[in-house]
């Protein structure tokens, strides 16, 4: 196998160590676009007429261009206003799925089951991202984040390094974190966190099975922010 390696790694004219790093940087684009389709979906829910370009400049992905962004838009029949086929929101090679443990689960205590998502807010039309870690028996807010990007980093862990920090000294060993199919939530350094603190990932198939999760998201949105006079990332 490593003689193998070796020899793929000589065709491509590069070192063991740049065509790992290729991979990484490939499997974080993926990643990252994957969690992008699901925001894609939600503006285009709450915009059906907005232009994928307008679109592209309010959400300012970073790992994609305008044309790419377009194209992106264009191949899941986000371009147009038509009904939406969610099912392609999981159709990615390559991408990690963890089974739904929720099905039927019921809920005794606390830290039993914490839920999450990821949503934007518009400001001055600009898109930030608002991520939230719920207890579901609780229903308190454990964790969250506001972001300009949505890089795992300042999103999903971000968020995740608060709970733990609220719940410090308690054994989270067994407490299911469940998440759409988000690229966020497999993201290395979240699942790192996650396997390191002994939680247990799952994932609902389709973003509408992220009831709790989904509901915050709302609640915060709609209730709370929408009625504030917010004109700035740091308000």
């Amino acid at each position: 196998m490593d003689q193998s390696l070796n020899q793929l790694y000589r065709m491509l004219g590069i070192s063991k160590q740049a065509f790992h790093q290729r991979l990484d940087r490939q499997a974080r684009e993926e990643s990252y676009h994957h969690q992008l389709l699901f925001l894609v979906y939600e503006v285009r829910a709450d915009h059906p007429t907005m232009g994928v370009r307008d679109m592209y400049y309010l959400l300012r992905p970073e790992c994609i261009g305008r044309d790419g962004f377009e194209s992106f838009c264009k191949g899941y029949g986000l371009v147009s206003e038509r009904p939406v086929n969610y099912i392609r929101t999981t159709d990615s090679q390559g991408v990690i799925r963890f089974d739904n443990l929720i099905i039927g689960l019921m809920l005794s205590g606390v830290n039993q089951l914490w839920v999450s998502d990821i949503t934007y807010f518009e400001v001055n039309r600009k898109f930030y991202y608002l991520t939230f870690i719920l207890d579901a028996y609780s229903r308190l807010i454990v964790g969250y984040s506001v972001s300009k990007r949505l890089f795992a980093e300042q999103t999903t862990l971000t968020a995740l390094e608060m709970a733990v920090s609220l719940r410090k000294g308690i054994d989270l060993t067994g407490t299911i974190l469940h998440s759409d199919g988000g690229g966020q939530y497999y993201d290395k350094a979240f699942l790192k966190k996650t396997q390191s603190l002994g939680m247990v990932n799952s994932m609902c198939e389709y973003p509408w099975d992220n009831g709790k999760a989904e509901r915050i998201n709302g609640v915060i949105k709609n209730n709370y922010l929408r009625h504030r006079s917010i004109g700035s990332f740091s308000e």
